[in-house]
């Protein structure tokens, strides 16, 4: 199919930005320090009849969340057959007309708004997203077995009750190695709350310092990411920007800033970006455990770094900070002075 017509008008769309701003964005910004091969976690060791096993994996995965705020995991559950067929199925329905994509409601029966693309509220070249995706409620999933493409609902059927699962297992192990025996996460975060997001990152040929996905912490508890092996996720760690280096048999699970907060600065929220290739497309699949937007998040444990806050209130200060200042405050809007 003929990409000039499946892919979004970026080029046209922000040539304003691209004018306004040539020139002008720092290299050092988007400078790298090397690459990173993230803390790899074998969850077949969390097996009841082995208790040394299990515990060792648990603290691993705690560990992995303070120090990092971000693992990988194999053996997870998810089989290859289920990965393999997601994947293609997404390549499919990413290459199909930028028109048609645009109407996914009654293309692939979503709910309005599920189709994403750039960075709308973009004032310069360093806010812009040079990607597209589907932002996909689980319940639009759960429902979507009468669209027009039953093989991409039935493979995100399987994918997202699998990773459901595998989330809520995560959840509970981290808030268990701070001492709860929760039902928080399994009450909170439901199949209305939670969210799958395919990714496509469009070869950028314009300037190799675009941005695929800005930098930024995740607004959930936890992410669970499947990448393809075309790389360019990348991170903060110990102040320096470094590249994660993709694993074909693994996913990648990072800690949100809801966790952050909840663990009272624990566990650690990873600020990361996704960098343009300027010939390659790359694809990945996200899952993101939310709770509902009346859920109320308060520190585990006193003295509270944090105010406690609804997830609600959350999203809108996010939201009006990027409109008003081009980018996501977060978790320090929420720090109690």
């Amino acid at each position: 199919m003929d990409s000039i017509n499946s892919d979004p008008p970026f080029e046209e769309t922000y040539k304003n930005l691209f004018n306004k701003t040539k020139n002008i964005i720092n290299d050092e910004l988007i400078m790298v320090d090397g690459e990173c091969e993230l803390p790899l976690i074998d969850l077949s060791r969390l097996n009841k009849t082995n208790d040394v096993a299990n515990e060792e994996c648990k603290s691993m995965i705690a560990k992995a969340s303070q120090d990092w705020g971000i693992f990988q995991v194999v053996n997870h559950g998810i089989s290859s057959d289920i990965l393999k067929r997601l994947r293609y199925e997404q390549e499919k329905v990413f290459k199909e007309p930028f028109d048609k994509k645009r109407k996914e409601d009654k293309f692939l029966n979503l709910s309005s708004g599920s189709y994403r693309w750039g960075t709308p509220t973009a004032t310069c070249i360093k806010q812009l997203s040079w990607s597209e995706a589907f932002h996909i409620p689980l319940t639009d999933i759960l429902e979507s077995s009468t669209g027009s493409n039953t093989h991409l609902s039935s493979i995100m059927e399987q994918f997202a009750t699998t990773v459901s699962n595998l989330a809520q297992t995560l959840a509970d192990i981290l808030a268990e190695k701070l001492g709860h025996q929760s039902t928080y996460f399994k009450e909170n975060c439901l199949p209305n709350t939670c969210y799958l997001r395919l990714n496509r990152y469009l070869p950028c040929p314009i300037d190799f310092r675009i941005h695929g996905l800005v930098p930024h912490t995740d607004s959930d508890f936890l992410t669970i990411l499947y990448q393809d092996q075309v790389g360019g996720l990348q991170l903060v760690k110990d102040r320096k920007w470094v590249a994660v280096k993709p694993n074909p048999d693994a996913l990648i699970i990072n800690i949100g800033d809801l966790f952050q907060a909840w663990s009272n600065g624990v566990y650690k929220s990873v600020v990361h970006r996704v960098v343009t290739n300027p010939k390659v497309e790359r694809f990945s699949v996200a899952y993101f455990l939310c709770p509902s937007n009346d859920t109320v998040i308060r520190s585990c444990k006193e003295p509270s770094v944090y105010r406690k806050f609804s997830f609600e209130e959350y999203r809108k200060q996010v939201r009006d900070d990027v409109q008003k200042l081009g980018t996501k405050i977060g978790l320090p809007r929420f720090l109690i002075n």
